[in-house]
């Protein structure tokens, strides 16, 4: 900043960059992704107005961060004056009955286990996780992981076969 404010036109680029680098990181953190751009161009057009006043017997970043930290409540002023929406009252709201329905029966279908082979099969199966993940998760080897699901999955077929009443 220094040699900058001294007219090295060099330095003054290489400034403007490094600044311009920890300005998206600090806004990307701070505001909607849609407004960070603005956000650092706003910023480095106040550096270049203002760096004149920079004291080097001072941190630059704290100067930058005073500089930026104005910009980004002035941001957040703009966003709080956009106009918003109000929603309206007939939204189509989903029906979640067959979700709740397959949950309740998966429960109880599962209740009919073991309980490693039932926690084998939730965390692999129905929640995704890999079988080292699950071996992890529940503290038994990848080999006996694998084995409950099989087991598992083998007795609920016997299970649902000699139910009557299952569509």
């Amino acid at each position: 900043m220094v040699a900058a404010q001294n007219g090295h036109g060099g330095a003054y680029r290489r400034l403007l960059g490094e600044i311009s680098d920890w300005l998206q990181r600090y806004f990307q953190r701070r505001l909607p992704h849609g407004d960070v751009d603005d956000a650092v161009q706003e910023t480095l057009l106040a550096v270049h107005r203002r760096r004149h006043t920079y004291d080097p017997q001072y941190p630059l970043g704290l100067w930058l961060a005073v500089i930026a930290k104005r910009k980004w409540i002035d941001q957040l002023r703009a966003l709080g004056r956009l106009p918003t929406e109000d929603l309206s009252d007939d939204l189509p709201v989903g029906d979640h009955e067959m979700s709740v329905v397959s949950a309740s029966v998966l429960a109880s279908l599962l209740e009919e286990l073991r309980p490693l082979q039932a926690q084998a099969i939730m965390l692999v199966k129905v929640q995704g996780y890999s079988i080292e993940d699950a071996s992890r998760q529940t503290g038994q080897s990848a080999s006996a992981v694998k084995m409950n699901i099989h087991r598992g999955l083998a007795r609920l077929t016997a299970f649902i076969e000699k139910t009557h009443d299952v569509d």
